[in-house]
This record gives C-alpha cells, structure tokens and sequence, in this order.
C-alpha cells in the first residue's frame, strides 16, 4: 500500500486552461473590451478625419498663395494657363479631402458611436449589462463542478497525508527491531501504529477515489454549462468583429479617392489643360505684346507748344495703357492688347524705367533726374519719406533680385514706404537691411 505513495504528488500543477475555476473571466474581460474597442477605432477615424481636414486646408492655402506668385510672376500665355492648373486641381482635390473628412466623421464615427450605445448597457453600480450577465453564467454553470472539486482536493490532501504518516510508522517500526533498548510493550505500539497507518490509507483513498469520481460524473454536465454560456460569449462577440468588418468596409470606401468618378476627371482636366500649352503660341503672343510686333510713336518734327511745360509724373510715364504723347506726335498705328496682368513681376522689373523716348546723349534726355542747370527733374515722383509701421510676414518670401528682402512667416520688420501701383514696399528688416518685399505677404502688428 505504501508503494503507492509519492512526494511529488502533493506539488500542485498551475494550469491555464479554459476549464479550470476562473479562467472563464478572459472571456468575459472581452465583452469590456469590446467597448473599449469601439472607442478606439472612433478616435483612429477621428484623427484620420483631422488630418484630413488639414491636408485640406494646406491644399487650399497653396493654391491660393501659388496662384498670386504665378499671375503676378514673368510667365505668361498658354504655359501660365497650364502651371495655374495644378492650383485648380488642389482646390478641388481639397474639396474631395474636406467630403472625405465629412464622411468619415457623419457616417462611421456616428455609426460605431450608436453601435456601441445599442450593444453595451451601462448598470448604476457600474460595469456593462452584458459583461455581468456572462459573469453571473459562468459562475453558475461552474458553482457545482468546483465545489466537487474542492471535496477532492480535500480527499487527495487527507490520502497523501496518511501515505506518508504509514510510510513514517513502518520506518520507525524496522528502526526499532534493531534498538534493543526497546521492550515490548514499546515494540508492540509501534506495530499497532502501523496497522492504523495502513487502515487509514485505505480508508482516505476509498474517500479520494469516490469524490474523484462523482467529480469525473458531474465533468459533462459543467462542460455542457460552460459550453452554453460561452457560445453565447462568442455571439455577442462575432456582432462585434462582422460590425468591426462592415465599417472598415466603408471607411476604405470613402477613403479610396481613385475610384470616385469625380476625382479622375480632376486629372484628366489637369491633364489637357498642360497640353494645351504651346510654346509657338507663346512666342508669337510675347513677340506681339513686348516685341518687335509692338507698334511704335516714331519721333516727327514737332513745333514748340506751351503743352510741352506741362509737368508729368513718374507714375503717368509708367502706365503702358496710356504711353506717353509728346506735344505734336500722332499715334501711328494702334497698340496691340495687352493682358491684365504683369504690372507686377519683381523687384527687378519694379524697378526699371521703361521711357518711349530714346538719345543716345543723356544731357538731352528729358527724363533724367536733374537738367542743366542742375534742377530737379520736374517727372519724378514727391520722395517725401512716408510714417514708418511695423508689420509681420504672413508667409515665407525669398528675395528673387538683391534689392529684395527675404523673412519667415512671423518675422516683423519695419514698413518705411506705402505700397506702389505694382504691389511693393520698401521695408526694414531688425538687422538693418532694407529692400523691397511684396506688399500682400505682410499685415499690420495691431
């Protein structure tokens, strides 16, 4: 009886099995973390939706920026047309971005948001409905089967405990024929200690191999329990993963911009609208405006005239609309149209003086800065010095010419003249450089 008896019985093996008393919990930890599921896939949407939203507006603010720099820059005709494309294509790409973020926020953040409210039930104390009603069935389903169990680790500790005290009463009982300082009566106790020690092993296994058994009789009907209970578990769990499916579904709809009918005809237009340039267009257009082609105020004889005294400005000599008449000179020919446009194209350009008449003497030229005599030339501009304002930068300028200043969006400078018909200033940076920037790039410090 005693060969029975081992001491690594009693060390109790740790199992992670479904099946064992309270694993069931994984399974209900789940239902909560369903909830918390849906909540992160609404803020995954939502930050999708703000990058959205931004990309937009960056698109927008490009175009607009990119539009102003092109119209007013040297390109021209059909070449322009074809670059200022790419802007209209951002607006309206930005318009798709801006639907996209709508989408996502109306359609799937609103229908996992009234998902979760319809599948999980908050309780008063605390907790979801859903995730108490799984707890209170596995519970119940497990009750009896662990209380069988626990009446069998009770009878296996009482077994292994009497193994071991017969095992120590037949050791004592051999140690002791050898002692012969022990009389008989000392001899016979210990003999009957051992006859007890082998009535009570038989007696606790009887008991241990009983309640194993009724635990083995109970097994199916706990596992049919546990069964039920968790199938329910994995009902409510697959809603759950086939909602989870059906709304990915539909953010990788409104996403996925290459399949919008809408979208391909944006680049389709791009598209034609680059090929429609053509640089032989171009030439004849440039050759016509600010060529050759131009018409021309040959200089004639002309008879003094009182007009002659009559004192122009600067600004009169620069606007190529009107040209410049002299006293005596008709037009002879008629001045090929010119585009509303280019008025403005760099600090460079803003700075040439372009007269229509033409010595090869500077002394006679009537648009120098002094005469003879040494007075001041009476077509120049007041140069009075205007009221200086600080202003900071709207947006990042580079200087295209050496005459221009260059800043950051943020930076402050000194504005020190008002803005000219051809939309420049003259400004002052805080490490003392002064030049020229555009006037449109700043705004007054309040």
């Amino acid at each position: 009886m005693s060969g029975s008896y081992d001491d690594s019985v009693g060390v109790e093996v740790s199992s992670d099995s479904f099946w064992e008393v309270g694993n069931y919990k994984r399974t209900v930890k789940r239902i909560d973390d369903g909830h918390r599921l849906c909540n992160d896939l609404m803020n995954c949407i939502h930050e999708r939706a703000r990058i959205e939203k931004v990309y937009a507006q960056q698109l927008t603010e490009w175009a607009k920026r990119w539009k102003q720099l092109v119209e007013k820059g040297p390109q021209y005709g059909t070449v322009e047309r074809a670059w200022c494309a790419f802007m209209s294509e951002a607006e309206k790409v930005s318009e798709l971005h801006l639907e996209v973020k709508s989408s996502l926020m109306n359609e799937d953040f609103e229908k996992i948001k009234n998902w979760q409210k319809e599948a999980f039930h908050k309780q008063m104390m605390g907790g979801f409905k859903e995730t108490k009603e799984a707890e209170d069935g596995f519970r119940k389903a497990q009750k009896p089967w662990a209380k069988k169990l626990k009446e069998v680790e009770a009878a296996k500790k009482a077994y292994h405990a009497a193994c071991k005290e017969e095992k120590l009463a037949i050791s004592r009982e051999t140690n002791s024929k050898a002692d012969p300082a022990l009389n008989p009566e000392q001899l016979k106790k210990l003999q009957d200690k051992v006859e007890r020690s082998k009535q009570d092993v038989l007696k606790t296994k009887e008991k241990y191999e009983k309640s194993l058994k009724e635990l083995d009789n109970a097994t199916p009907q706990y596992m049919e329990n546990m069964e039920q209970v968790f199938e329910q578990c994995q009902q409510f769990e697959e809603k759950r993963l086939r909602f989870f499916r059906e709304v990915l579904l539909e953010v990788q709809k409104h996403l996925d911009l290459s399949n919008a009918a809408s979208y391909k005809n944006i680049y389709r237009e791009l598209e034609q609208n680059i090929k429609t340039a053509d640089a032989v267009e171009d030439l004849r257009w440039f050759r016509a405006n600010q060529g050759p082609g131009m018409s021309m105020n040959w200089p004639q004889f002309e008879e003094w005239s009182a007009d002659l005294n009559r004192t122009l400005s600067r600004r009169e000599k620069k606007k190529a609309s009107d040209g410049v008449t002299l006293t005596g000179i008709n037009q002879t020919g008629d001045q090929v149209s010119q585009p509303n446009k280019h008025s403005s194209v760099s600090s460079y350009e803003k700075n040439q003086s372009y007269p229509t008449d033409w010595s090869d003497e500077e002394s006679n030229n009537p648009f120098s800065s002094t005469d003879a005599n040494g007075d001041t030339n009476p077509f120049d501009e007041d140069t009075s010095p205007a009221m200086e304002v600080r202003v900071r930068a709207l947006y990042d300028y580079e200087g295209q010419e050496q005459d221009e200043l260059s800043f950051k969006a943020g930076d402050e400078l000194t504005k020190m003249e008002n803005e000219d018909e051809q939309g420049w200033c003259k400004g002052r940076l805080d490490n003392g450089q002064v030049g020229l920037y555009p006037a449109n790039y700043v705004e007054p410090i309040q």
